[in-house]
């Protein structure tokens, strides 16, 4: 058996939601003018991997995302994720069994030994303590499944929780781009069944101006949150979410729900009904974690240098995370799910191998990169070197190229002193979750422009590029009906294998039963000329 031996670096290039598709109207990626990927798929050996649900640790039929994607290439085999792991938790009772979850109860059941004399904190003529919940509000699966939500207002219900409010954050991007109404009222006809109880929405607005935050891209995301939720202010007013869905779709009929500007529902005397106060229990209820981390922050952090939170300090809520938002610094406190270990990874055996690696990405994709594909941690491997470049603040539609090339200036700048790069172009992804179609066909066209020249300086330094993708997207802009669609698909997605050295002649591609992401990072391991660990899954080529 020959050894493969490369004088260049291996290059991991993941093309966020670029999935695999007949070409067709909604198709914005056969659509675009991509001559590099073209002619790489005629000339070079290629796979097409599955990269949805439980070939990458989610429920069958789940469509993929970007953090299950990078987890289970960066893993090397398939671990329960997400929807999956959570759904599991709840079917067996495990989450009200936690120490977060008795505690969040106990403490608004509690609440009636508040000082009703602390005007700043206790909301007079409303009651005392609430149990507040918030998230995304949908059934997408990718972030939360409003489901959880139904469940925990039912067994905290039960154990006699009287007053809830929810702040929802409306998706538009893992479901229809405008179907918060749908949502809005199933909510609304769930809660009829507790009729001596006082729940109902609070405020809301679109995950992408209001709370969702991802990357510190844009604080004042999270700030227009807490301002809604919190202080009870926002830039609309209205008596219902039904009529703030409806009057804000009269001033704009294309506005999509994940762009809704951030609103507070008040009562008859144009009081908020439910804002957070001092003894409340608040429970974030999103399973992922990348649009989850800042606001508990907000919630959580002492020293907080982001925006003015007034005079709340950390202890006067009690902030509970559906699960782990960072296992490096351990953020929430309180979860009801314990975050899944990662072992084993691939940025662990590289260090133990004197691996030097480089992973760059821009901000909106940077977590996905590093954070997630080294196995839920921010901790840099000895030899690994991260790059983030500054991710535009404007809606992705109008600068489709987003960074691409500025991504690709920093891989061709730094390449040459690394063995593994690892470089993650956003584009498919972002702006495909705006069903622009032509937005996303020149996002595409960007992407090629930049594999190209990626590719040259791979060439001229005797390496591979690797070009796969993370879950499909751009690929299915319409849905069966021919309307928008904004979320991501259960496609499978490219990988091509991209040599021009001699060690192309020293592989073929391996017949693997039902290939997907966690046979990546064994490929890796297999064009570095490295042992990997037994658990992993099969790598996609043999050395012959």
């Amino acid at each position: 058996m020959d050894k493969i031996s490369y004088d260049g670096p291996v290059v991991l290039a993941v093309l966020d939601g670029v999935g695999l598709a007949p070409d067709g109207l909604g198709n914005a990626v056969s659509r675009a003018r991509t001559g590099f990927l073209g002619k790489a798929v005629r000339e070079y050996p290629h796979v097409a991997l599955n990269a949805s649900g439980e070939y990458v640790g989610l429920v069958p039929d789940q469509m993929g995302n970007s953090e299950v994607g990078h987890n289970t290439m960066g893993a090397g085999q398939v671990m329960l994720h997400g929807i999956r792991r959570i759904d599991e938790e709840f079917k067996e009772g495990r989450i009200f069994e936690t120490k977060a979850w008795r505690e969040a109860i106990e403490k608004v059941l509690d609440g009636d030994n508040l000082d009703k004399n602390d005007d700043v904190w206790y909301n007079e003529g409303i009651g005392p303590a609430t149990l507040h919940f918030a998230g995304i509000f949908s059934d997408g699966g990718v972030h939360s499944d409003i489901s959880h939500l139904e469940r925990m207002i039912t067994m905290a219900y039960k154990e006699g929780v009287r007053k809830m409010r929810v702040h929802p954050v409306f998706d538009g991007r893992d479901v229809p781009p405008q179907s918060a109404l749908v949502y809005i009222e199933r909510f609304e006809e769930f809660i009829k069944k507790f009729e001596d109880a006082d729940i109902c929405l609070a405020d809301g607005g679109g995950r992408m101006v209001y709370v969702a935050d991802r990357y510190e891209n844009d604080w004042q995301m999270v700030a227009r949150g807490w301002d809604a939720m919190v202080n009870g202010e926002a830039d609309y007013y209205f008596k219902s979410a039904t009529e703030a869905i409806n009057m804000l779709r009269r001033i704009d009929p294309n506005m999509q729900d994940q762009y809704l500007p951030p609103f507070v529902i008040v009562d008859e005397d144009e009081r908020p009904v439910g804002t957070v106060k001092k003894g409340d229990s608040f429970i974030y209820f999103d399973f992922r974690a990348d649009r989850a981390i800042e606001i508990a922050q907000a919630f959580t952090y002492w020293d907080f240098p982001y925006f003015n939170r007034g005079s709340y300090t950390p202890d006067q809520v009690y902030f509970v995370g559906m699960t782990e938002y960072n296992s490096s610094t351990f953020v929430p406190e309180h979860r009801l799910v314990e975050p899944a270990a990662f072992d084993d990874t691939l940025n662990k055996l590289l260090e133990e191998n004197g691996v030097s690696q480089l992973a760059i990405s821009e901000t909106v994709k940077f977590g996905h990169i590093t954070y997630y594909f080294n196995g839920n941690t921010y901790r840099q491997a000895e030899g690994e070197e991260f790059v983030k470049i500054d991710s535009y603040t404007e809606p992705f539609e109008t600068r489709p190229w987003m960074k691409s090339a500025e991504i690709t200036d920093a891989a061709i700048e730094k390449m040459e002193d690394f063995r593994f790069v690892r470089i993650n172009y956003p584009n498919g992804d972002m702006v495909g979750h705006t069903a622009d179609m032509d937005a996303t066909i020149m996002a595409m066209e960007a992407i090629d422009l930049s594999l190209k020249r990626l590719a040259e300086k791979v060439d001229e330094l005797h390496g591979v590029l690797l070009i796969v993708a993370d879950h499909g997207n751009a690929e299915e802009l319409l849905d069966g009906e021919g309307k928008p669609k904004t979320s991501h698909t259960t496609n499978k997605v490219p990988f091509i294998i991209y040599d021009n050295t001699k060690n192309r002649e020293k592989y073929r591609l391996n017949k693997v039963k039902e290939p997907g992401l966690s046979n990546v990072a064994a490929t890796i391991a297999t064009f570095l000329d490295l042992e990997f660990p037994d658990k992993w899954d099969a790598p996609l080529i043999s050395v012959i």
